[in-house]
């Protein structure tokens, strides 16, 4: 079983401390991860059969809608929220705490993320997800292909809103499976409730940055970094997971925890605007420029905009209409990507020192080492 071995990855990851070598680390949490990542899929994939089987009864036209849906959350992600839930609750509990009960908690979140995910892509127009067309795209093509009547563009993004919407309930659906003490679900739905405003609240911030960049700045763009990405992708996760757990809001670990994952998160946005820019969209799944193209106020560009030169600053309003590749280099040329990308160093630090002073569990803390460089390191 998935979460047997779930378990017994955990139990290596200690034996793998710092100090005995990155192989032997790297080697357990790689194993443990692929073994969480198959428990949360079980679990996704068992709650959505039934879910979609029960939409189907409603009327035959409903089969195709929430296959759809399911198609959304099961195909692609690496998972990161539920991974980091999974640590903050261990990182209280330790390591002999059996999964079962806390894994409904832990898969709802990325039935949180997937909703998050098809209502910012329809926001931004986005066409590709993952190498694939996004909800919108993909449903107007079928809209097209039916032969039905009206703006297939507009059907596609209605039905991605509601497909959006059906994966927030269904989060709330199997959120309420998690078996633990009535009190305590309570304590990890206000925690929960609180991470969906503030991504509500990151998500307006970034829409509101698009129509109105002359008023935006670096502090501003980190705002919807800090609430938009860093909330419900690293830090709020913790807190779920440490809320599962029992631990008040008040505990050092609490503490500790919202300033591992708020540094984390950050330079996880960051990263994300950098691989937006510069990434392979063969390893993003999403072209590159997409962002310099509808000139979003990323941290990225509003540093390259503050170091600029008086000519740089002329040649990057010139370029803002041209090629995105030129865009680019002048963006490079600033210095802005070198900026950011010590704000990711600086950042990952900032972590692993509240970490260090953390009253966490061995286990967790060699596993949140190793994740703070993994997630703000990659390509993807």
């Amino acid at each position: 079983m998935a979460n047997d071995a779930v378990a017994g990855n955990a139990t290596r990851v200690a034996a793998a401390v710092p100090g005995d070598g990155d192989d032997p680390v790297r080697a357990v949490l790689a194993a443990y991860t692929q073994d969480l990542l198959t428990a949360v899929h079980e679990t996704l994939t068992t709650f959505l059969t039934a879910e979609v089987n029960s939409l189907t009864e409603v009327d035959t036209s409903m089969g195709g809608f929430a296959a759809a849906a399911r198609e959304a959350v099961l195909t692609g992600g690496k998972r990161i929220r539920s991974t980091f839930a999974y640590w903050g609750w261990r990182g209280a509990v330790g390591g002999a705490k059996p999964l079962p009960p806390v894994l409904p908690a832990l898969a709802a979140l990325e039935l949180l993320h997937t909703f998050a995910l098809v209502h910012d892509d329809v926001m931004d127009a986005s066409k590709t997800r993952r190498g694939r067309p996004t909800a919108h795209i993909a449903l107007a093509q079928q809209h097209i292909a039916a032969g039905h009547r009206g703006d297939p563009e507009r059907f596609g993004e209605a039905v991605a809103v509601l497909i959006g919407d059906l994966c927030m309930v269904w989060a709330d659906r199997l959120l309420a499976r998690a078996t633990v003490p009535p009190a305590r679900l309570l304590e990890v739905r206000r925690c929960y409730d609180q991470m969906r405003v503030e991504t509500v609240a990151g998500q307006y911030l970034d829409v509101l940055g698009e129509n109105d960049p002359v008023s935006w700045s670096v502090d501003r763009a980190l705002r919807v970094a800090r609430y938009k990405t860093a909330s419900y992708t690293v830090q709020r996760p913790l807190l779920f997971g440490a809320c599962l757990a029992g631990v008040p809001a008040d505990d050092p670990l609490a503490s500790a925890y919202t300033r591992y994952g708020l540094a984390v998160g950050e330079a996880f946005q960051l990263r994300d605007d950098l691989l937006g820019v510069y990434g392979d969209p063969a390893a993003t799944g999403k072209p590159a420029g997409d962002d310099l193209r509808a000139g979003k106020p990323t941290t990225l560009l509003m540093l390259a905009q503050e170091l600029a030169t008086p000519a740089q600053f002329r040649a990057l309003e010139r370029a803002a209409d041209g090629p995105v590749e030129r865009l680019a280099e002048l963006v490079a040329e600033t210095g802005a990507v070198t900026r950011v990308e010590r704000m990711i160093a600086e950042r990952v630090s900032e972590a692993l020192v509240a970490l260090d002073a953390a009253p966490v569990d061995r286990t967790a803390r060699t596993a949140l080492t190793g994740l703070a460089t993994a997630v703000t390191n990659r390509r993807a």
